[in-house]
């Protein structure tokens, strides 16, 4: 019998990056309803140029909830994509907005980077979100083909 060209089973490797970026983003997502991570992400969101307003419409809480449903959504979509192949294209468009996002909080957020010994240091929780970054734009861009 012969598979759908949307349904496939993953390579060992694309499976082990699905799944685990789905348990980061599903768990930092669940993260994003609890009031220390919504204190946590303030000062990020609030000088982001793109995001601070939101704190103008929304309570602290609001906007961390908002950030998490977009967190659990993206995972549950890589997860989906296991089987339908056509999720992954989407779960790589939110990741890429996503992880964008989180990398220019690098640049938008005042005292983010510091020096020792020397050497420019940032907060390296951040910096990880460059691969998950480019593992977006390899799932939307592999699905556009």
């Amino acid at each position: 019998m012969e598979k759908s060209s949307n349904i496939k089973t993953p390579s060992i490797g694309l499976l082990i990056m699905v799944l685990g970026t789905a348990v980061v983003l599903l768990w930092i997502g669940a993260f994003k309803f609890t009031l220390t991570e919504a204190k946590g992400i303030k000062s990020l969101v609030e000088n982001h140029p793109l995001m601070g307003w939101s704190y103008e419409i929304w309570s602290i809480r609001t906007v961390s909830n908002i950030i998490g449903i977009i967190e659990i959504i993206t995972g549950l979509m890589l997860l989906i994509g296991i089987k339908i192949k056509n999720s992954l294209k989407w779960a790589g468009l939110l990741m890429i907005l996503t992880f964008g996002f989180t990398i220019s909080f690098l640049f938008t957020t005042p005292g983010v980077w510091k020096t020792v010994d020397g050497v420019p240091v940032t907060d390296f929780f951040i910096l990880k979100d460059l691969v998950f970054l480019g593992f977006g734009v390899a799932l939307w861009k592999d699905s556009i083909k």
